[in-house]
């Protein structure tokens, strides 16, 4: 069977690699550069804390499994994946019957949560700063972080080890359906066909549908204030201690290795814009900073070396978009927010859906059908 998989980030590498793993002959069209698009500006934060409904839940939390089953198995001296657990907590009366809520039903749903005080918090984490109106914490010992760099490199190293070919650059302008092959035309003007093709375009998932004569509306990514826009911060290496993912109300931080930290202030997002870039001594930078110095102890002498404008993957009803298109099923989609989280476990099932022709019964209320229509139908 050959395959065409369409872009080269976290999720299109890894349904290469498994697809190779089932024997499949795949070329990946990557237009940017290997994780040059959503992958490379992501928090990397696996979770699966306040994914709802029940039914993204249960996703989420597969997505965290296969993590570790790729991890402990098949990647010995390589670590990408750190499940060291996430610390959360809320400030003021709003925040904390939140915070309440969702342990109770995280809890209903059988997800680890541990709740503890400051004073335990610290044990785990010494340079926490807490405010002394906080008293409640959660701990969600299932979370952790992934360093997608390092988890790139394996996935797409692996698929090429088996034989798959990429392509790059190479942007796909159209996919047509021929009697006995789906034909894949690049910007270049050449043309390959293939059996089956994957769009793993992330954020370009409307664009590359659009060239198969399908719509599929996903969020603005390239709007000031929108949903899909929102900031990362990179600091230099720092001398304070963290080793787990943060989530309080103001910030989220987390390990990015080599003493290094991301920042996450998510309402600060609306100020966002893809086409302004951000100076890592301005302003915003210095808030990051005064946020990081109220919740870790030397965080007040920390520079931030980059501030930089993440653009999300995000289908319009906020859920993952994963199956086959057409009724031939020559045409497979994955699209999802929770690309870091779940792209193990996508690409697995998806595999097995292209080659072997399975249905997976945890991706049916995630089918593409819910939002994708011919363009004739949409009026295009």
């Amino acid at each position: 069977m050959r395959v065409a998989v369409i872009g080269c980030g976290l999720i299109g590498a890894a349904v290469a690699r498994e697809l190779q793993l089932r024997a499949a002959q795949v070329v990946v069209y990557e237009a940017r550069g290997p994780g040059r698009g959503s992958s490379e500006t992501t928090f990397a934060w696996v979770n699966s804390q306040d994914k709802r409904p029940r039914e993204y839940h249960e996703l989420n939390v597969a997505g965290i499994q296969s993590h570790g089953e790729l991890h402990e198995r098949e990647s010995p001296g390589v670590q990408w994946f750190f499940p060291t657990g996430n610390l959360v907590w809320a400030d003021g009366t709003d925040d904390e019957a939140r915070l309440a809520r969702l342990g109770d039903r995280l809890e209903a749903w059988e997800y680890p949560v541990r709740e503890m005080t400051p004073r335990a918090a610290r044990k785990l984490e010494p340079d926490l700063r807490i405010a002394d109106s906080v008293d409640r914490i959660l701990f969600f010992p299932l979370e952790g972080y992934v360093l997608p760099p390092i988890l790139l490199g394996r996935l797409l190293g692996e698929a090429l080890d088996r034989g798959a070919e990429l392509r790059c650059p190479a942007r796909v302008e159209s996919v047509t359906f021929e009697a006995a092959a789906v034909r894949v035309r690049l910007a270049d003007g050449s043309s390959d066909v293939a059996d089956v093709v994957v769009s793993c375009a992330g954020r370009w998932t409307a664009d590359v549908m659009a060239g198969a004569g399908y719509s599929l509306p996903m969020v603005d990514h390239e709007a000031q204030g929108s949903a899909a826009v929102g900031y990362l911060a990179y600091s230099r290496p720092t001398p304070v201690r963290l080793g787990r993912v943060l989530t309080t109300p103001r910030l989220n931080v987390r390990p990015d290795g080599g003493g290094r930290l991301v920042l996450q202030g998510l309402d600060l997002d609306g100020f966002a814009d893809p086409a302004v870039a951000v100076d890592a001594g301005g302003p915003t930078a210095r808030e990051f900073v005064r946020r990081l110095s109220a919740v870790l102890r030397g965080g007040e002498r920390t520079e931030l070396e980059a501030i930089r404008v993440g653009q999300r993957a995000l289908p319009e009803d906020g859920l993952t978009v994963a199956g086959h298109v057409d009724e031939g099923g020559r045409l497979y989609v994955i699209a999802t927010h929770s690309g870091v989280t779940l792209a193990p476990l996508l690409a697995r099932l998806a595999a097995d859906e292209i080659v072997h022709d399975t249905r997976e019964n945890i991706l049916t209320p995630f089918r593409p059908q819910r939002l994708v229509v011919p363009q004739a139908v949409a009026g295009i």
